[in-house]
């Protein structure tokens, strides 16, 4: 069977289902979400000119003064007066302009005599310095967040500014883990050293701890069909994850127990490494992605495809991970027919690959601060040179 490359299993997997359903939240429950819809101002900021300092808010044509002063300005408690020939107004950061004004003589420039008031700089003030103009931020109608961005602190930020009180965002994303085979047990439950402590489930939960989830832990599943098959069919979620039981030995029954199910398999095994044998395939309105077991495999096969389709569903516009670039801090050879990557650390600024990339390894991934990402038939690259990596840590 041919491998899939990763971004066309990528694409065919985001085909599979749609962004789910919207509603609106109050914007301070909306952080991590992604904008179901546009948001527009409802106000314009700032709402009328302000000082950006303190001093004497004065007529740029009465220059170089003096000035009498006749009233002063904060924030919050505007002067209501005008300003006319030879009067300035006391005003502070964030103040209204008074009328009349046009232009702020910073404290540092004038001295204060009473109510008279000198400029004492080395320069004139510049017309219009030292002042924030009505709609210097955004003018109501502007659109502050498109659709299709995630919500972070500065957006929440600029749309309570913009005096919205709501955001609409996609619902939360029904995700099912499970982990399968007879070895697993669930941490600190077994002193036997046959038994292996099941890491997968945990290392999902965390790697999905920043995106808008609701997490079902169906718990670790044996290597039997038709309790898979049962499991399956009864979970309700957008997406269900497994590990293990990817593959086609004897105890690979995930693929058989999701067809039992009444489900089917869309693709299987990505030209990836670590990860090849990675399935997803849809189960009614679910979509599944069986991971392998091999931890590191399941962290990157997470990495590439179970973050980015929780982003899908959850409305986001661009779902895929970011990549960026480092320097190599040694040789790496040549790769192959699958795409690489590889665990590695930086150090002073380079990236160096750990020396044995083993998939059932996590040591190397906990210690590990990025991937370095090797493209298909990649050359042979020295140290020195700029490398692709995923950023983990």
């Amino acid at each position: 069977m041919t491998l899939l490359p990763i971004a066309e299993a990528q694409a065919r997997l985001f085909a599979l289902a749609a962004p789910v359903a919207a509603e609106d939240v109050a914007i301070t429950l909306a952080h991590g979400r992604w904008a179901a819809d546009d948001v527009h101002a409802r106000r314009t900021q700032p709402v009328t000119d302000l000082s950006a300092m303190d001093g004497y808010a004065i007529r740029f044509a009465d220059l170089p003064g003096p000035w009498r002063l006749i009233g002063e300005s904060a924030a919050g408690r505007p002067f209501t007066g005008t300003v006319g020939v030879g009067e300035t107004a006391r005003i502070f950061t964030g103040a209204a302009m008074p009328a009349g004004a046009d232009t702020v003589m910073i404290q540092e420039e004038a001295s204060a005599a009473g109510d008279a008031i000198r400029l004492t700089g080395e320069g004139p003030p510049v017309r219009g310095r030292n002042t924030r103009r009505r709609g210097l931020d955004f003018a109501a109608g502007d659109r502050l967040i498109a659709r299709g961005d995630r919500l972070t602190p500065a957006r929440i930020a600029v749309a309570a500014t913009g005096g919205v009180a709501r955001l609409p965002v996609h619902r939360r994303i029904r995700v099912a883990l499970c982990a399968t085979g007879d070895e697993l047990v669930d941490p600190g439950a077994s002193d036997d050293p046959a038994a292996l402590p099941e890491s997968n489930r945990a290392m999902l939960a965390a790697l999905c701890a920043d995106l808008p989830v609701e997490l079902i832990d169906l718990g670790i599943l044996p290597d039997d069909r038709d309790v898979l098959r049962d499991a399956f069919a009864g979970v309700d979620a957008d997406l269900l994850v497994t590990t293990g039981g990817a593959s086609v030995g004897d105890h690979d029954l995930v693929r058989p127990a999701l067809e039992a199910a009444g489900g089917g398999i869309d693709f299987w095994r990505v030209a990836l490494r670590p990860g090849k044998p990675m399935m997803a395939g849809r189960l009614g309105a679910m979509t599944v992605l069986g991971l392998p077991g091999n931890p590191v495999s399941a962290f990157v096969t997470a990495i590439l495809f179970v973050r980015p389709m929780i982003a899908h569903l959850a409305g986001a516009r661009d779902a895929l991970p970011r990549t960026t670039h480092a320097i190599l801090g040694e040789d790496l050879p040549a790769n192959g027919p699958r795409t690489d990557y590889l665990r590695a650390e930086l150090r002073d600024g380079r990236a160096y690959a750990s020396t044995i990339q083993d998939s059932s390894m996590l040591l190397t991934l906990a210690r590990s601060h990025c991937l370095i990402v090797r493209a298909v038939g990649a050359p042979a690259a020295r140290a020195g040179d700029s490398a692709e990596i995923l950023v983990i840590a």
